[in-house]
């Protein structure tokens, strides 16, 4: 655990921030390399970057904030909710920000939202092995105590107080690289818009679930109902349904959609 990274000009640069920067630059450019393939323009999505980057730190943070108000914020100064040194952001509040941001610059621009969804869904999973690998850093959402032999230690002024536990961080992020592949191959494949990014939903969702089993960075208030699941396990219900929704449902618009755009071209072509 090396939170820091060096310091210049009187700054002080953490990894947590490089990695996160990284994340984002490779996720936008791998995004911009595919998108001509499904008819849109590498520029529209550098155009969209903006966006993302904003609605995501801002969902990102603001589920944080709202998550660990008594444990962070409760005895602070209000200033403090608005100050990102190290880390203090959930993916989950970043995936639904950066969402929404998507769809208003879509609407905005007249683009086809589900098309892009399509687009950028590999490229989450991309981002996010290099957002775990700056939480690996910073020491945040470490695991329970483990005897396994890649079990990890972090400092004695850590939380866990040097107590070997499980490299969640890692696990999440040799996961998402995983997931990433199989997107790539999966984008070729797709049946109708919005495919991959529905598949991205129900995949990051069950295997989130599966590494939250051995997360041990939860205070016991935050695991309700004798701690049946953590807070990101009932997220992850959440995003699953959803992705099993548009699973269903899109196929059906896809479908209708074809068969109104065939009837126009037989009125206009008698």
């Amino acid at each position: 655990m090396h939170s820091v990274a060096f310091e210049a000009l009187g700054y002080t640069i953490y990894w947590y921030g490089i990695f996160a920067a990284v994340a984002f630059l490779l996720g936008f450019y791998t995004a911009g390399q595919r998108a001509p393939r499904d008819g849109v323009s590498a520029d529209f999505i550098m155009n969209l970057a903006p966006w993302i980057i904003g609605g995501a730190i801002l969902g990102a943070r603001l589920l944080y904030v709202t998550t660990y108000y008594q444990e962070e914020f409760a005895n602070k100064p209000w200033y403090e909710m608005f100050l990102l040194r190290r880390s203090g952001l959930v993916f989950y509040g970043g995936l639904l920000g950066g969402s929404l941001a998507t769809v208003i610059y879509c609407l905005k621009e007249k683009v086809p939202i589900l098309k892009v969804a399509d687009i950028l869904a590999p490229s989450i999973p991309l981002g996010h092995v290099f957002g775990r690998v700056g939480c690996l850093m910073t020491g945040c959402c470490y695991g329970r105590p483990t005897d396994l032999p890649w079990g990890i230690h972090f400092p004695m002024d850590h939380w866990t107080h040097g107590v070997k536990v499980h490299p969640t961080q890692i696990y999440e992020s040799a996961l998402n690289a995983l997931l990433f592949g199989c997107l790539i191959w999966f984008s070729r494949r797709k049946r109708f818009d919005g495919h991959v990014f529905a598949v991205y939903l129900i995949c990051y969702a069950l295997l989130r679930s599966l590494v939250e089993r051995f997360r041990g960075d939860y205070p016991e208030d935050l695991r309700p109902w004798g701690g049946l699941l953590t807070p990101g396990q009932w997220v992850s219900v959440g995003i699953l349904a959803g992705g099993i929704l548009l699973l269903c449902l899109l196929p059906k618009l896809a479908k209708a959609k074809s068969l109104a755009t065939t009837a126009n071209t037989n009125k206009n072509n008698p």
